[in-house]
């Protein structure tokens, strides 16, 4: 994987990290329809995020892997 997508996973993880995030406001932002940025789909493969619903609602929140990569990242 590129340091560039590397780098936006990242940044998704961050993002995902900083409140309460639905499907639809994650999607919205991160998602890509560039084969070179495959931010989403990697973040996917990877299990760093999982789709979890709460009251009815589709929520994105980070494995225990993605808090992981997440804290490495900071460290």
């Amino acid at each position: 994987m590129s340091e560039t997508v590397e780098a936006l996973v990242l940044d998704l993880l961050e993002f995902v990290a900083s409140g309460e995030r639905s499907y639809a406001d994650v999607i919205e932002v991160w998602r890509t329809s560039c084969p070179r940025l495959p931010v989403w789909e990697e973040a996917n493969e990877r299990k760093l995020i999982a789709r979890e619903r709460v009251n009815g609602k589709e929520m994105i929140r980070l494995t225990p892997e993605g808090a992981a990569a997440l804290k490495a990242r900071v460290t």
